[in-house]
């Protein structure tokens, strides 16, 4: 029996999430801290897009308006991955992973106000929801962990703010060439960033320009390439097969790949509580909530 598109494009997307679940994995096992590897990961990603001729032709064909705005959200997502992996260097991977599926909640009370439109009830319910499950992950994790839980809810708030912008934004240029100039403005973020870094994120400072070994340098490649390069291009291809509500709900799965493949790889179960455990199950329902809340609202709160 052939395989339909639908359903061809469903397994590509249920792999791009699998691989985007590896990051977490990926950043505990290089031993960089997290700026460098962040700084890494973004110039390696930017360097293979700067051979591709497409990418040049889309940054001739944007305008001065939206090349800052490019920018300046690809500052947000240089914010975000230097939180997620210094939660991941602070905790583990399971803590930063759980932290990230706090970002639909921040996002239910940021996108209404960077999209201008009205506050949906039943959004904001979902903070609701959540918020036992965030009080038993915080109790659940050892005390030296929890500037480590501290750091993941930032970086799920930078999640909400950039993927607001991102979706207002939306259309207007080509997406590899978006990607290019959103990670070449990172990287030059960070790069002004380190210097400001022990006063404002003490936790998260470090030398910048650290040359990664051989070990933490494969690493780099794989997590430039097979888990940010790779699940790009394939979600673009399957994106035209699925409707948005599918591709939320299997995207809604990254936290729990993360977990789980932090339990076979990194043993971090023994780490951390049942109470943990209990924590994100409660957050992850709420998570999984809210794309049946998006879908059920009434037609005229759309607009």
């Amino acid at each position: 029996m052939p395989m339909t598109d639908t359903r061809k494009a469903l397994l590509q997307i249920h792999f791009c999430v699998l691989l985007w679940g590896v990051t977490a994995i990926l950043g505990k096992l290089i031993t960089l801290p997290a700026l460098p590897l962040v700084w890494w990961r973004m110039l390696l990603v930017v360097a293979m897009l700067a051979v591709l001729p497409r990418v040049w032709r889309g940054l001739s064909a944007l305008n001065t308006r939206l090349v800052l705005g490019y920018a300046g959200i690809g500052a947000l997502v240089a914010l975000h991955w230097l939180t997620f992996y210094g939660a991941v260097k602070l905790a583990n991977a399971s803590v930063a992973a759980t932290c990230i599926a706090l970002a639909p909640v921040f996002t239910s009370i940021i996108e209404p106000w960077i999209a201008r439109r009205p506050f949906q009830l039943r959004e904001l319910a979902l903070g609701v929801v959540v918020l036992p499950g965030v009080a038993l992950v915080v109790g659940g994790v050892p005390d030296g962990m929890r500037l480590g839980v501290a750091v993941g809810a930032l970086s799920a708030l930078l999640v909400a703010i950039f993927g607001s912008f991102n979706k207002r934004m939306v259309g207007h240029a080509d997406p590899l060439t978006v990607t290019a100039l959103e990670l070449g403005a990172g990287t030059l973020t960070l790069t002004l960033l380190a210097p400001l870094l022990p006063f404002l994120l003490p936790a998260l400072a470090s030398d910048l320009l650290v040359m990664p070994d051989l070990h933490d340098g494969v690493l780099l490649l794989a997590l430039s390439g097979l888990c940010t390069l790779l699940p790009f291009a394939l979600a673009l291809v399957a994106l035209r097969h699925l409707s948005a509500y599918t591709v939320q709900l299997v995207t809604n799965l990254e936290p729990v790949y993360a977990i789980v493949l932090a339990m076979l790889f990194l043993g971090e179960q023994h780490e951390l509580s049942g109470q943990f455990y209990l924590g994100v199950a409660i957050i992850l329902g709420g998570v999984f909530l809210h794309p049946l809340l998006n879908r059920w609202r009434p037609a005229a709160a759309t607009r």
